[in-house]
Order: structure tokens, then C-alpha cells, then sequence
């Protein structure tokens, strides 16, 4: 593996930039209002598929006459649909440019959701939910892209805040949303307004959302070339590690997710009101230290160190969580439990924007393929954290913390090790305008 190189821009002399001989794409642009909404519900589109869905799943049991068991599958093909998605669009839109493989990813999506809204079959249902993710995967990978075509360094970091703030939101409303569809119609009609979002997404990319990746800058070769450009990011060791950190700082906020409806509600005795409110609070607390990190923190202090004290914030908080799910701490009650899951939130919010940038501005001539990475490999972390949570059945949130404390560990220990933070060069770096 290659040795790291500057922690952002200047880490041109990677291999897996310098050996391309690629131009450094043009100073960066700004977005407007319109431009960077659709962008965030582009972002927004993973969560709003799976998550507008969660309160139909009793429903559709009963419809289609299967176990919730099978059911369950429609939820875990989507989300490997847009993990696999995301490794086939992301090249393509490397090799194409961002339009043509976002807008066919659109197209197919809209259709795959209307299909759904119609299967009269659970193994018809599994088969379009699998399609709904693989083409859903286009506006998750390609939006990350468009940013880095657009922008550089401190620019770019706060506008992946930015859009935190509107995928933060997502997972919260999309429940809510799902469930007051359920009080006016059946299950279908949550599909049926997911086509309604994902139809008025497509029209906004296709009027508002301009060619990002120039000609020059596209890749011509075919499949071998995608694998060895692949090859040559994950031979980085920087981008390695900035991966290494998201992705698995990501798996513990999906053990999070999976499990805090049984932790808050079975073991704590909350009430589903309750849960709500605290589902939110933490959900602020993502979006607010994402908020923090954009508009007070970047410019300010290095990405980099943002980065490592969310890491060590996850890490410590998941440590606390461990402590007071194992009894060491003595009996505790529902508001510590609360407050640690808030900062374990919260230092979410510093991280994922950091890794994420960090990883693309060592990636400014394959975007999509390093775009494709970053999303893939947090989804499969992700969807393996999630089944771990319940290891040990329903009386105890200790597999919970213990899986978030193995991830936030695994996140900093990859940070630490393969970015070595510490061996910076000293004089300052130009921006990528600069260089051109």
C-alpha cells in the first residue's frame, strides 16, 4: 500500500491520482437553492424508500398472506439493491458523465416503485424492491459525485453538512409520513407516493441539474479499467482509511437505528410517543453537530482533527453506553441512556461529512467510482451491523453498545492507522484552482 499523502487536496501525489494523469477539476462552482435541494432528496431518497415503508410492513404481512419472515426480505433486497447499485452507476457515471446514468437510474426507479404498488405477490414485491434499490442507487452516488465535481476542500465539506441537514430529516418525517398515509389508504399508497417523489425528482434533474463531469475528464475503458481504477483508490492508503472510518462509523449508527425501538421501548418501558420524541432529538443532534461542523468548524480547524474528535466522541459515548448496559455503572434509567445515544448522534455529525470529503478530494478524476465505495461499503457494514444487535435476545441493550463500541473502535483504529494524521507536511497546499 501506498504511504498517505496531505489530508486534502494536496494529496495529489497519490497513486491513485497521480498515476492517472487526470486533470483537476475546474475551481469550484456554487450550486443554487434548487440545485442543492435536489441534490439533498437525492441523498434523502435511500432512507425515504426504506424507512416510509417501515409502518406497512404488519399490512402487507396480512395482504399477502406470508410470514413476516418473508416480508422482511422486501427491506433487506432493497437495501442490497442499493449497495450493489451503487458499485454498477458509479463507474457508469465516471465513464458517461452524471446525467444519462441518473436520469435512466430515475426512470427505472419510478417504475420499479409503481410496480410495487401493485405486486399481488410477496416474490413479485421482493423482485421490484430489489429493482427499486439497484436504480435508487443512481441518485445516492451520483449526487455524492455532482458535489465533488463541483467543489473542493472547505467548500466542499460544508456542503455535505449541508446536505446532512436534509437527509438527517429523512429518517425521521419518512416513518411519520408512511404512517399518516396508512390513515387514509393501504400499504400501496405509500408506494404510490414514493413514484409521486421519485417522478418529481427525476423531472427536477432533468430541468435544473446541469452536466458536471466535462468530456476530458471521463474515463473511456470498459470494465477492466473500472476495477483497476478500484484497485488503485483502495491501494490509497488515505482513501482507505477515510472509508475505513465512514463506513464503519456509519455500521454503528445502523446498530443504532435497528435496535433503540426495542432498547427504548421494551427495556425502558417508553411509550412509542416517547420513542418518537427521543428518535428525533437524536436525529437533531446528528443534523445540529453537522450544522457545526459546516458553518463554524470547517476553514477554522483542520477536517482531519473534526474528524478524529467525532471519532473518539463515538467511541466514548458507545464505551458509556456499554458501561450502563452491563450493570458496571449500577441500575440506570432512561435519561442516561437517552443522553449517551445523543452524543453518540452528535459525533456523527462531525464525522460522516469529514470522511466523506476527505475520501473524495483524493479522488478528483475517478468521483464516481470513489463515490460507489464510500456508499457500498457503508451499506454492507451497515446491513451486517443491524442483524447483530438482537444476538442475545430481548432483555438486554448490551449487544447494542457492544456492536456500536466495536464499530467506532474499528472506525478510529482505521483512521489512525492508515491516514496517520500526524505525518502531515508542514507548508501549506494550494487549491485545486490554483493548480489549474
Amino acid at each position: 500500500m501506498t504511504e498517505p499523502g496531505p489530508s486534502t487536496a494536496e494529496s495529489q501525489d497519490s497513486p491513485a491520482i497521480a498515476g492517472r494523469g487526470a486533470a483537476a477539476p475546474a475551481a469550484p462552482r456554487r450550486t443554487g437553492l434548487l440545485v442543492t435541494l435536489v441534490l439533498g432528496g437525492l441523498t434523502a431518497l435511500a432512507p425515504l424508500s426504506m424507512d416510509m415503508y417501515l409502518p406497512a410492513l404488519p399490512q402487507v404481512t396480512a395482504a399477502l398472506h406470508s410470514p413476516a419472515a418473508t416480508i422482511q426480505l422486501t427491506l433487506t433486497t432493497c437495501l442490497a439493491g442499493m449497495a450493489l447499485g451503487q458499485m454498477i452507476v458509479g463507474p457508469m457515471s465516471d465513464k458517461w458523465g452524471r446525467r444519462r446514468p441518473l436520469l435512466a437510474g430515475m426512470v427505472i426507479y419510478v417504475l420499479a416503485t409503481a410496480l410495487c404498488a401493485v405486486a399481488t405477490d410477496v416474490a413479485f414485491l421482493i423482485a421490484f424492491r430489489l429493482l427499486q434499490g439497484l436504480a435508487g442507487a443512481a441518485g445516492i452516488v451520483i449526487a455524492r459525485a455532482v458535489v465533488r465535481d463541483l467543489y473542493d476542500g472547505d467548500a466542499m465539506a460544508r456542503f455535505f453538512s449541508t446536505l446532512m441537514l436534509i437527509s438527517g430529516v429523512a429518517p425521521v418525517v419518512a416513518p411519520l409520513i408512511g404512517g399518516q398515509i396508512l390513515q387514509i389508504t393501504d400499504w400501496r399508497g405509500v408506494f404510490v407516493v414514493l413514484t409521486a417523489v421519485g417522478a418529481a425528482l427525476t423531472l427536477l434533474v432533468w430541468r435544473t441539474l446541469p452536466e458536471t463531469l466535462a468530456p476530458e475528464r471521463r474515463h473511456p475503458g470498459g470494465l477492466g479499467q473500472t476495477l483497476r481504477t478500484m484497485r488503485d483508490l483502495l491501494a490509497d492508503r488515505g482513501f482507505a482509511g477515510y472509508l475505513l472510518a465512514g463506513a464503519f462509523a456509519f455500521a454503528a449508527l445502523f446498530a443504532y437505528i435497528s435496535a433503540s425501538p426495542f432498547v427504548i421501548q421494551e427495556i425502558y418501558g417508553a411509550s412509542p410517543q416517547t420513542f418518537s420524541l427521543l428518535f428525533g432529538l437524536n436525529s437533531v443532534g446528528l443534523v445540529l453537530a453537522g450544522q457545526i461542523n459546516g458553518k463554524v468548524l470547517v476553514g477554522r480547524v483542520s477536517m482531519e482533527k473534526v474528524l478524529g474528535c467525532g471519532l473518539v466522541l463515538i467511541t466514548l459515548a458507545a464505551s458509556g453506553l456499554l458501561l450502563m448496559s452491563a450493570g458496571v455503572l449500577g441500575t440506570v434509567g432512561l435519561a442516561p441512556m437517552a443522553a449517551g445515544l445523543f452524543v453518540l448522534m452528535a459525533g456523527m455529525g462531525l464525522v460522516l461529512p469529514n470522511a466523506n470529503t476527505l475520501a473524495l478530494l483524493r479522488t478528483p478524476h475517478a468521483a464516481g467510482s470513489a463515490s460507489a465505495l464510500l456508499g457500498t461499503s457503508t451499506f454492507l457494514l451497515g446491513s451486517v451491523a443491524s442483524p447483530l444487535v438482537g444476538v442475545a435476545g430481548e432483555h438486554t441493550a448490551v449487544p447494542m453498545a457492544l456492536v456500536q463500541l466495536v464499530c467506532a473502535v474499528l472506525a478510529l483504529v482505521g483512521f489512525l492507522g492508515m491516514c496517520r494524521p500526524w505525518q502531515r507536511r508542514k507548508e501549506s497546499t494550494p487549491t485545486e484552482g490554483e493548480r489549474t
